[in-house]
């Protein structure tokens, strides 16, 4: 439960109660009444906006339609107290019976808590990581790769029917060049002298295993072809190995797509002839958004592809791009950006409601691109969003780390999770807004201190474990029994400290709606630290005040009240943490 989405529904509720005569009430969007945490935390537990939103409509000073509406909410038993502030802000401080109540919530749902919020369930794609499958997964795919499934986990929690789909690069001319590179490799397995591998072609010892896997498949078979009959043969086997090769650098990182799409299938022709960007580009012209012209030149320096020659457009500027877009060169050849609007197109058939695209920072020039196909293809019918992940910079005590031990001139993403782990590496991925950019220091993140936050917020869900081994030992309560505690018991929970944990736990709940709908899911990683660093200092505080210690041997109602407390924190964290796709360990040392 959301109590800020409950207490909007009062508030809201206490408007049309109050100012039901009001003859312009009906033109207030109630939609836009919002309650949030109040900016100090010390003028209360919640706060509104709405007197404000009142003023124009009804033609009057907004503290007086503050304190109407006050007035009316005082009534709820629930309410301890209200102020007004500000200019007419509504500032509302709740029961501490209210937190123990709400507390009962939170062990009921346990690991669910926040979860499945959304009425309606709509079908979400999620791209990311896409990279051409000519080698191993380098850092630099690493923080799309992160970002990208924390952000489906975290769209699966909310309740959304999510696919994680990757989308394979494999008809471009950077699979010839994988082939032929493979094909060195080949006759090097074979114990031919190739000598430096030439300019142009992939020269990672990755393809290594590949030439030696062909040679002992083919023997010398493939040497005595002519290139027309082994190139497209060693396109699809060096594709099959990288993606393997890919897959399992993934899995590393605890990444696995549900669809592994290949750009091949937009370009191969169906029985009728045509293929899937033929259809796509046939239906756009049918509604007249295709024509044949020029483009003027870029501003600055022209790109080679550039052409001052009729081509087939599409009618991108008129749905926000900056110009029209070439789907058709001069020579008939589609361009890169026909495949991009068949692939949308393609989503759109599959029924998707909203389609997610995790991309580098290097192409922001596509977020206003692939926006007018969305819009010229689905209308209104499906949203794209487009996430954009700036650069991580690899560190060493400060220093940076240039080369990998591997591969000679590549920081593979397989070096960086064997060195500090996948937790670390996930977590810290996550702990930057996607648009930041990244210091990842190999130094810090293996620190077991405050300052390395994956420790810290992993030591808080096993330190809770610790107090239920204590508990065991020293009351013999048995594995869960704190769940049980009634809600009377519950309410012995009133010093400052312990309801502030329950506050801290109920925003959990708008934290995932708003990352969710802010397509941020760093907002969980941020949010955990938070309550972990409340959990260990409500810990410490225990040390000097034995009556707020989680076991009072003399009182085990009491004790069994803080064992929910701590039960329900440690479901909190470990719900988060499956959300970014951490492991949740009940012991460290």
């Amino acid at each position: 439960m959301n109590i800020f989405t409950l207490f909007q529904e009062k508030v809201v509720e206490a408007i049309q109660k109050v100012f039901g005569n009001e003859e312009n009430l009906a033109s207030v969007d109630l939609k836009k009444i919002v309650v949030e945490p109040p900016r100090d935390a010390s003028h209360g537990d919640l706060a509104t906006n709405a007197a404000m939103l009142l003023a124009k409509p009804f033609k009057q000073k907004p503290r007086d339609l503050a304190e109407k509406l006050a007035e009316y909410l005082r009534q709820d038993k629930d309410i301890a107290e209200i102020s007004v502030a500000g200019p007419g802000f509504i500032n509302i401080r709740l029961q501490d019976a209210f937190w123990a109540g709400h507390l009962a919530i939170i062990l009921k749902n346990g690991k669910n808590y926040g979860a499945n919020y959304v009425k309606e369930k709509r079908k979400v794609n999620i791209e990311y990581v896409s990279a051409n499958p000519t080698g191993p997964m380098h850092v630099g795919h690493c923080r799309g790769a992160v970002i990208g499934d924390a952000l489906a986990n975290l769209f699966a929690f909310a309740g959304f029917e999510v696919t994680k789909e990757y989308y394979v690069n494999d008809a471009g001319a950077q699979v010839d060049v994988l082939a032929k590179s493979t094909y060195l490799r080949y006759l090097e397995a074979l114990g031919e002298d190739i000598g430096a591998i030439p300019e142009g072609l992939y020269p990672g010892d990755y393809l290594k295993p590949v030439g030696k896997k062909l040679a002992k498949i083919h023997g010398v078979a493939l040497k005595e072809m002519p290139e027309s009959d082994w190139l497209p043969l060693l396109r699809d086997f060096s594709i099959d190995a990288m993606m393997d090769l890919i897959r399992e650098d993934l899995a590393c990182l605890n990444v696995r797509h549900d669809v592994f799409f290949s750009e091949r299938k937009l370009h191969v022709k169906a029985e009728d002839g045509k293929s899937l960007i033929d259809k796509t580009l046939a239906h756009l012209e049918e509604r007249d958004l295709v024509y044949v012209g020029t483009l003027p030149p870029p501003k600055g320096q022209k790109p080679e592809n550039w052409e001052n020659r009729p081509q087939t457009l599409l009618k991108a500027s008129d749905f926000g791009d900056d110009i029209d877009r070439p789907l058709k060169k001069s020579d008939g050849s589609y361009t890169y950006f026909a495949a991009d609007v068949a692939y949308f197109n393609d989503k759109f058939e599959r029924n998707f409601d909203d389609m997610l695209y995790i991309l580098g920072a290097d192409h922001g020039g596509y977020v206003k691109r692939l926006g007018a196909v969305a819009k010229a293809i689905a209308g209104y019918e499906a949203d794209l969003s487009v996430l954009l992940c700036q650069l991580v910079k690899l560190l060493r005590d400060g220093e940076q780390v240039k080369m990998s031990k591997r591969s000679g001139n590549l920081i593979t993403l397989r070096d960086v999770v064997d060195e500090v782990g996948v937790d670390a590496v996930r977590f810290m991925m996550l702990y930057r807004k996607s648009d930041a950019p990244l210091d990842f220091d190999f130094s810090k993140v293996t620190e077991q201190s405050k300052d390395n936050p994956v420790f810290y917020v992993q030591y808080a869900h096993a330190r809770a474990y610790s107090v239920f081994r204590m508990a065991h030992e020293r009351m013999k309560f048995e594995e869960n029994e704190w769940g049980k505690v009634e809600l009377s018991g519950l309410k012995k929970l009133n010093d400052t400290t312990e309801i502030a944990l329950i506050q801290k736990m109920a925003s959990f709940p708008r934290i995932v709606e708003t990352a969710t709908q802010a397509r941020e899911p760093h907002r969980i990683a941020f949010y955990l630290y938070e309550l972990a660093s409340a959990f260990h200092a409500h810990w410490n505080i225990g040390k000097d005040r034995p009556d707020l210690r989680f076991i009072n041997e003399n009182d085990k109602e009491l004790t069994r009240a803080r064992l929910g407390l701590v039960a329900a924190i440690r479901d909190v964290i470990a719900a988060g943490l499956l959300i970014i796709g951490i492991s949740a360990p009940t012991e460290m040392r």
